[in-house]
């Protein structure tokens, strides 16, 4: 979590530190220190990279199955892909798993709630039950093979 990377960096810096030699002398303190303070800075720099590079961390807990329908066909040729969704799922989280499992860059995520309907046969009437629906959209040029 983002929430927590400044633990981390610290966690690095210690470890950083303890790898220094310690001197007696003012004079190699002041070197080792440099030595210390460069070292934190090419952590720093390790750390940063490590974030720029994507992750793909995802659940399938999260996605049902796509919905193949016709209008969903014809979104599929404008970037734009429908899948079935847990009701409890947010779209930070749909999007991380798109990504996940299509490796795909995910723009915008839009949620369909579909309410419960009405059916009746014969005399027993009930209801059909209602799901909920994500529209995605990925980066023009990227595909998802899913009809």
């Amino acid at each position: 979590m983002a929430l927590f990377d400044f633990l981390k960096r610290k966690k690095e810096v210690q470890k950083a530190k303890e790898k220094s030699p310690d001197k007696t002398q003012k004079t190699q303190k002041k070197s080792s220190e440099g030595l210390v303070k460069n070292e934190i800075k090419e952590v720093v720099k390790e750390a940063k990279e490590k974030k720029s590079k994507k992750d793909y961390k995802f659940s399938y807990a999260v996605i049902r199955e796509p919905h193949i329908s016709e209008k969903a066909t014809y979104l599929g040729n404008s970037d734009k892909y429908t899948f079935k969704v847990y009701d409890n799922a947010n779209k930070l989280e749909i999007k991380k798993s798109i990504e996940g499992i299509y490796r795909v860059d995910v723009l915008a995520v839009n949620i369909i709630k579909i309410p419960a309907k009405k059916r009746r046969i014969g005399k027993t009437q009930g209801f059909k039950k209602g799901h909920t629906k994500a529209i995605v959209t990925i980066k023009e040029g990227q595909k998802i093979e899913v009809f």
